[in-house]
């Protein structure tokens, strides 16, 4: 009968006690196997959220401090962005707002030696979209034929509608006017006071559109006509440059909205050419012309 040694049972008892003390575990690492084949597809899903989790974690660690920024340098930001940026002034877009009801006048007369001639240049702002123009008296006065160009080049023949001398008003009635033709905007003068931008739009000598701007000199003037015939009160002076052939046109706020029509211009000399001094009628005046109050 063959005998085991002492040394062998010890080996065989301690291989035991570890092939117990294993189980437990080969056991839980059955069940993670068993786990992760169930869960692959969900925990393939979640990996790039995860490694982003982890991007933005490591990023927040290592990333500079925010900069703290003084009133200074946000004063300073603002001032390099305006002086980059390129900005409409304020009569570029005063004249957009007009420029469809912008209307050049002319009127005709007879020659001694029997035809029509050109004999005045004027500019006329539509106020009403059928065809309703303000003007001055004196572009239109004594005309035999009164013609208009619109804006989009139409041309149309006008006829007076009614008229107010003391204020050298005269309203037109286009006979053809253009489809979609644009009235412009009048705004009271109110709120109009010395310093104030405003802008011109008319046809100088013919030449135009044109566009001059300028400021608000003073309120309530008084202008006596040329001739000495007409002495016109309450009056907007401007010194936006204006001449001859820019009578009756708007004299526009900053906002590109009519507060006064344009009837003179003052020069000391003969000479009737613009030297820092013109007269508007107010929009309120050239309402009453229409007999239509605007506002």
């Amino acid at each position: 009968m063959k005998r085991i040694s002492l040394y062998s049972r010890s080996r065989l008892r301690a291989a035991v006690e570890a092939e117990a003390r294993e189980l437990p575990r080969k056991e839980e690492k059955r069940r993670w196997r068993a786990w992760l084949r169930r869960h692959r597809l969900p925990l393939l899903a979640a990996v790039p959220g995860i490694a982003a989790l982890a991007f933005l974690a490591a990023r927040s660690v290592f990333a500079p401090a925010a900069a703290d920024y003084t009133q200074e340098d946000i004063d300073a930001a603002v001032t390099r962005s305006l002086e980059t940026a390129q900005v409409p002034s304020h009569a570029s877009k005063a004249y957009e707002a007009v420029r469809g009801s912008i209307v050049r006048v002319r009127g005709y007369y007879d020659a001694p030696d029997g035809k029509e001639v050109e004999g005045s240049v004027g500019t006329g702002v539509v106020i009403l979209d059928k065809g309703v123009i303000l003007t001055n008296i004196h572009v239109v006065a004594g005309a035999k034929r009164i013609a208009l160009t619109f804006a989009e080049g139409l041309e149309s023949e006008a006829e007076v509608t009614g008229t107010r001398p003391e204020d050298d008003l005269a309203v037109l009635q286009a006979k053809t006017i253009p489809d979609d033709l644009q009235a412009a905007t009048l705004q009271s003068t109110a709120g109009l006071a010395p310093g104030d931008f405003v802008t011109a739009v008319g046809f100088p000598f013919g030449i135009g559109p044109s566009v001059s701007s300028g400021v608000v000199s003073g309120l309530r003037r008084e202008y006596r006509s040329p001739e000495g015939k007409r002495l016109l009160t309450n009056l907007i002076q401007f010194d936006a440059a204006v001449n001859p052939g820019n009578s009756g046109g708007p004299l526009l706020n900053a906002s590109g909205e009519v507060v006064g029509i344009v009837t003179g211009i003052l020069n000391p000399t003969e000479q009737r050419v613009f030297v820092g001094i013109g007269f508007a009628v107010p929009i309120e005046n050239a309402a009453a012309a229409v007999g239509v109050p605007p506002f």
